[in-house]
């Protein structure tokens, strides 16, 4: 099964399958090793915001929060260091015209706050964008070529 984790500003992280799952914020010295190492790499150039852990289905997670020029970056990671999601800030005006539409198209009469690129095994799956509408938001998304997706991510 593939996992998508997005983070609220409520501080819980929400799965693809609907389940709630408590995110917990933890210290670097807390990382295991393996996590740690990934971390050091990932986070070169970066300034780190914080760290959390959660469980989903037994397995363990962690989650670097960090700003690299000027946006966010949020490495998710399994116990074993492997790096399972990158989610990475993007401006409306650098993302491909192709995928700007998909998106603008999805967001409808809505305003778009903050567009991410989502990252699974190094490829990149999916953009995804917050948008406000009526004082509600919500999320969209649309696939590297801006075309609807099968799934979300």
């Amino acid at each position: 099964m593939k996992l998508q984790f997005v983070l609220l500003t409520s501080g819980l992280l929400v799965c693809a399958a609907g389940s709630l799952a408590q995110e917990k914020q933890i210290k670097r010295a807390d990382l295991p090793p393996a996590v740690e190492k990934t971390v050091a790499a990932e986070s070169a150039g970066a300034t780190i915001k914080g760290f959390s852990t959660e469980k989903e289905k037994g397995e363990t997670f962690y989650e670097a929060e960090m700003m690299v020029n000027g946006h966010s970056k949020d490495v998710l990671i399994s116990a074993s260091g492997a790096v399972v999601e990158i989610e990475e800030e993007v401006a409306l005006d650098k993302l491909p015209a192709e995928v700007k539409a998909g998106l603008e198209a999805k967001a409808g009469k809505g305003k778009i706050l903050k567009v991410e690129s989502l990252t699974k095994k190094g490829k990149l799956v999916a953009y995804e964008a917050v948008v406000l509408t009526n004082g509600k938001k919500a999320e969209v998304q649309v696939g590297p070529d801006g075309k609807p997706l099968d799934h979300e991510e």
